[in-house]
């Protein structure tokens, strides 16, 4: 009696746990036997780091864990334990695959970043400044340009950062609005950040990734700068930015036109695992006087 209660409270929080690490799991009626788990093979890695770190919950350990071909983009893993049956499918962290080819955006190799000029990319001051960046294509290995970096200059109060480029590009910049909106207003995130919620869960995607969001209230974000900074939700309480989408653009539509009112800073919550809560991104139209006079004057 009690080790099957036990049984069915370890089962019941691996389920919390991994759902919190970006695994949806819809259990049926638990077994005895070896369990069968379905899980898409190109992110079975992920799947695995993910029920060891839920394992470490009870300073236990997974026992079995064999991959196996199912069907094409399939595995099956059979995983063995009392664990009830379960179809997993992963959601993504940051959303879903970008539904549009962002011209703004740039990959920073290792964060994100947005055009703003021509020849200049926000990103987050806490990012390494690269030596190149790609820009105009939303696959971070092909398309777009790649280009020079000249130099760097960080913002002296938040979490922001200019890269001026070597050379101009001709992709259209994202222009910046007069202010970010108010709160419950619409926008989204974009970047290659993980898709997984843990740090070293696995590999950042290919293609950037998009999640529709909205602003919060400051006082939802913790440590949050409000009058530089912006707080905004975690859709669903299960989905946001995470690691590699720092620096990268929150934007919103006026007119029809993508303009973008933040750039990607760090957790809302001080949570090392991504999507727990809100995040916080820099207010850039809070500091819009200050990157017109560092890039010479904003064109869009």
């Amino acid at each position: 009696m009690v080790r099957r209660q036990l049984l069915r409270a370890f089962g019941a929080v691996l389920v919390a746990v991994l759902a919190a690490a970006g695994v949806q799991i819809a259990t049926g009626a638990p077994a005895a036997a070896a369990r069968t788990v379905y899980y898409d093979a190109s992110r079975a890695d992920e799947f695995r780091t993910n029920v060891d770190q839920a394992a470490q919950v009870w300073n236990s350990s997974v026992g079995n864990v064999r991959p196996a071909p199912r069907s094409p983009g399939n595995a099956t893993i059979y995983v063995d334990g009392g664990w009830a049956d379960a179809d997993i499918t992963p959601f993504v962290v940051g959303g879903r695959p970008a539904t549009e080819n962002y011209p703004w955006l740039v990959y920073t190799y290792g964060c994100t970043g947005t055009l703003i000029k021509s020849d200049w990319v926000v990103t987050a001051r806490h990012c390494p400044t690269p030596s190149s960046v790609r820009v105009g294509s939303v696959n971070r290995t092909s398309g777009g340009t790649v280009v020079g970096v000249r130099r760097a200059v960080n913002h002296p109060t938040i979490d922001v950062k200019l890269l001026q480029l070597s050379n101009a590009v001709s992709y259209a910049p994202a222009p910046i609005p007069t202010t970010s909106g108010e709160v419950g207003t619409a926008t989204r995130i974009i970047g290659w950040g993980l898709t997984c919620p843990f740090r070293g869960c696995g590999s950042t995607p290919t293609v950037a990734h998009e999640l529709d969001t909205s602003i919060l209230s400051d006082n939802r974000c913790i440590g949050i700068n409000g009058s530089y900074e912006i707080c905004t939700n975690n859709t669903n309480g299960d989905s946001g930015a995470c690691y590699g989408d720092s620096g990268g653009p929150q934007v919103r539509q006026i007119d029809g036109v993508w303009h973008v009112v933040g750039a990607t800073s760090r957790s809302g919550n001080n949570h090392p695992i991504c999507a727990t809560g809100p995040s916080i991104y820099g207010d850039l139209p809070s500091i819009r006087s200050w990157i017109d006079t560092q890039v010479g004057g904003l064109t869009a």
